[in-house]
């Protein structure tokens, strides 16, 4: 089983005699060869195209969660959005972790401090 140059398998055919194989049964061998190459490679595009799409989510995701990190220290330090993304990323570097654990954790000690102050209004 072959795509052009490349090999990407072998399909075995059995008898319960032994004997050549005709011209007509060497067709439907590589009728059959090729239908299973075929169902090969489709399997292939789609796994590959779910993990490209599995990557791309989470690149948005985490971009989302950086976006929010830069929003709550802009407002909290009265930065611009770049001032405040350059404040993630020290923040990140100094602490060793990803932008995005970072930006989480942002994010998290922001929705605690609201929580909190919501709590103490009657």
């Amino acid at each position: 089983m072959r795509l052009r140059a490349e090999r990407i398998g072998a399909l075995n055919l059995f008898c319960t005699e032994s004997r050549k194989i005709s011209g007509p049964d060497l067709l439907v061998a590589q009728a059959l060869a090729d239908v299973a190459t075929i169902g090969i490679l489709h399997k292939r595009v789609l796994v590959h195209g779910a993990m490209v799409n599995a990557q791309l989510q989470a690149a948005l995701n985490t971009r989302i969660i950086i976006e929010q990190a830069k929003g709550v220290l802009a407002e909290r330090g009265g930065l611009n959005m770049d001032q405040a993304f350059t404040e993630l990323r020290t923040q990140a570097r100094n602490t060793g972790q990803h932008l995005s654990d970072t930006a989480r954790a942002i994010i998290e000690a922001a929705s605690e401090i609201s929580s909190t102050a919501n709590d103490s209004f009657p």
